[in-house]
Parts: C-alpha cells; sequence; structure tokens
C-alpha cells in the first residue's frame, strides 16, 4: 500500500469540522435516499402509542413452543400466558377470536394494539375474561388497564 497519498503532516486536525461533514452527509442522503412518508407516519404512530408508565408483561408460556406435540385436531389453538409482577394474562387465539383472562381476577380495559391505529377495545368482567370476536393478524399486543395500573405485552405475531 503506498502511504505517500496521504501525507499525515500536512494534515491539521483544527481545520477538519465534524459537524458540517455530518450536515452534508445528512443532506445527501436526504435528497439521494429519503425516508418514505408512509415510515416516518408509522415511526410517529408507533411513539404515540408507547405508554411509558406501562410495566411489560413477559411471554412465559407459547403453545408454539413449549407445548407437547398431541395426535388428533389439526389446527389446535394457540395458549400464550403472560406475567407482569403479579399479574398474569393468559390468551388463547384461535381463527375465531381472542379469549382470555386476567389473573387475579379482576375488572380491566383491554386494548388490542395491532400497529399504529388503535385496534379494538374489549372490557373483562369481574372474573377477568374477555373475548375478541375477531383474531389479531399480524403483529400484535395487548395493552391492560387495571384500575392505576397499565400492562403491555410482548409484542407477537398470530
Amino acid at each position: 500500500m503506498n502511504d505517500d497519498v496521504f501525507d499525515e503532516d500536512g494534515w491539521d486536525d483544527q481545520e477538519f469540522d465534524a459537524g458540517l461533514l455530518e450536515e452534508k452527509l445528512r443532506q445527501a442522503a436526504a435528497v439521494l435516499d429519503p425516508v418514505p412518508a408512509e415510515l416516518q407516519q408509522l415511526v410517529v404512530d408507533a411513539y404515540a402509542l408507547h405508554d411509558l408508565d406501562a410495566r411489560v408483561a413477559e411471554l412465559t408460556f407459547d403453545s408454539l413452543v413449549d407445548a407437547l406435540p398431541v395426535r388428533g385436531a389439526g389446527d389446535p389453538p394457540r395458549m400464550l400466558t403472560f406475567q407482569a409482577g403479579e399479574v398474569t394474562v393468559d390468551v388463547e387465539v384461535t381463527p375465531h377470536g381472542l379469549m382470555g383472562q386476567v389473573l387475579p381476577p379482576q375488572p380491566a380495559r383491554i386494548e388490542v394494539l395491532t400497529g399504529p391505529r388503535p385496534g379494538p377495545s374489549l372490557t373483562s368482567d369481574d372474573l377477568g375474561r374477555f373475548t375478541a370476536d375477531a383474531p389479531p393478524s399480524g403483529p400484535f399486543a395487548l395493552r391492560l388497564r387495571t384500575g392505576g395500573d397499565v400492562v403491555v405485552t410482548e409484542w407477537l405475531r398470530a
């Protein structure tokens, strides 16, 4: 390799402006490879859905991963269990919708998050049970509001 092309003795770090270089690169990227408007809106909407006070419920059981294989029915429902502290959420996903229960049993408002637009809003009964008539398509999460608590499940693909 020929090191004679770049003379380090003649280089002055004081003259180099990293901020100017960064700005010129940003301008070039904006012209040559702009971010699509739909993607910008999706990012803004996803950030708006973010609830900073929410506790994240960890997926502790997924029948696609944890269940033992069984002969018989071709398409059994998917069973999910989420845990956040003392709150447990059991969910059954079928082609006909969602069925679930919040434990310990309590009334809760549940939102099915499916993307930037608000999904269906559900209410659990006094035993913590809830249902949705339509199954989620694509990635989804649940946001539960129980009294003063907000719990959001991990995102999963239906």
